[in-house]
């Protein structure tokens, strides 16, 4: 009796639920976002970057089109809001990285910029929402991000692209992070994620659009690898990740749920290693073992970072 007083208060059975959940929310988030990656490789030799953009847009937002009115009522100010998140998270952030991989900047270097999602989160965070990060996590995050620099660097190689095409992954990373925390200020609980995310989708298919017309052609291409590569892109990278990302945004901190995304680049060489046979190194292991720390080391009071 005594040993079992002494080992203190156990947790609640809740709060081990709520982790649990939460981990495994942010676990398949990891492994659906990177999931996005590997579609875009099924479909890329068989279509223009934006045509596969606008179809992977559209046909999300289609098929969540009939379930728009199940759930509460719809108010023009809320669509209009989700219609600017989906321009900002969806457009601005896939749109701007493609463009960059189609300037020939290399893609390694554009998924290291994207990477600073979770700090360019920390820094706005502080404007924005009047958050700010504590030594721990910054640490955490210096840590992830040197991981990925790790598991990166193999890719990293300059080319002779212009100088100006290095700021769109920049300019898409930021997009990304103001709608992020645009979102988390806006009650997002008041249109559920399947509404939200039929809004974003339409919105951001809309102005793919216009770039897929000027690429010469808005027609999908009756083609196996294309229409596989847009299935994928859809269930898992468009519902799987983006609806994951704002469910875990709804559960967590800004700050914590994009510097879970610090696993992505890894993952995503894991992905490639199984799938399509591409070198695996020991710097890719190695960063993603560091990677994994400084994760731990960021969310390891989960509760300190929960809104």
């Amino acid at each position: 009796m005594n040993d079992i007083a002494a080992a203190g208060p156990r947790p609640a059975k809740g709060d081990i639920a709520a982790i649990v959940t939460l981990i495994t929310l942010e676990a398949a988030l990891v492994i659906s976002w990177s999931a996005g990656f590997v579609g875009i490789r099924f479909a890329i030799d068989h279509a223009p970057i934006f045509l596969i953009l606008l179809w992977r847009s559209l046909v999300s937002g289609l098929f969540l089109l009939p379930f728009l009115l199940i759930g509460p009522r719809l108010h023009w100010r809320g669509v209009l809001s989700h219609a600017l998140f989906g321009a900002l998270a969806m457009s601005g952030y896939l749109g701007a990285f493609a463009l960059a991989i189609s300037f020939g900047v290399p893609t390694g270097l554009v998924a290291l910029i994207t990477d600073m999602l979770p700090l360019v989160v920390a820094i706005l965070s502080w404007p924005v929402l009047g958050q700010v990060l504590n030594k721990r996590q910054w640490l955490g995050s210096a840590i992830g991000f040197g991981g990925v620099l790790l598991a990166s660097g193999g890719a990293l190689h300059m080319s002779d692209v212009p100088l100006w095409a290095y700021a769109l992954p920049v300019l898409g990373t930021l997009s990304l992070a103001l709608a992020t925390l645009l979102q988390k200020r806006s009650q997002m609980a008041a249109m559920p994620v399947h509404q939200s995310l039929c809004v974003q989708c339409l919105s951001a298919a809309a102005i793919f659009a216009v770039f897929a017309w000027n690429e010469g052609s808005v027609s999908p291409v009756l083609d196996a690898g294309f229409i596989g590569g847009i299935l994928w892109l859809v269930f898992v990278a468009t519902f799987g990740a983006w609806g994951l990302y704002y469910l875990a945004l709804r559960k967590s901190s800004p700050a914590r749920v994009t510097a879970i995304l610090y696993l992505s680049p890894p993952v995503t060489m894991l992905w490639a290693w199984v799938m399509f046979d591409e070198a695996l190194s020991w710097g890719m292991a190695a960063g993603l073992v560091v990677s994994l720390i400084g994760i731990v080391i960021f969310a390891r009071r989960w509760a300190d970072s929960a809104v």
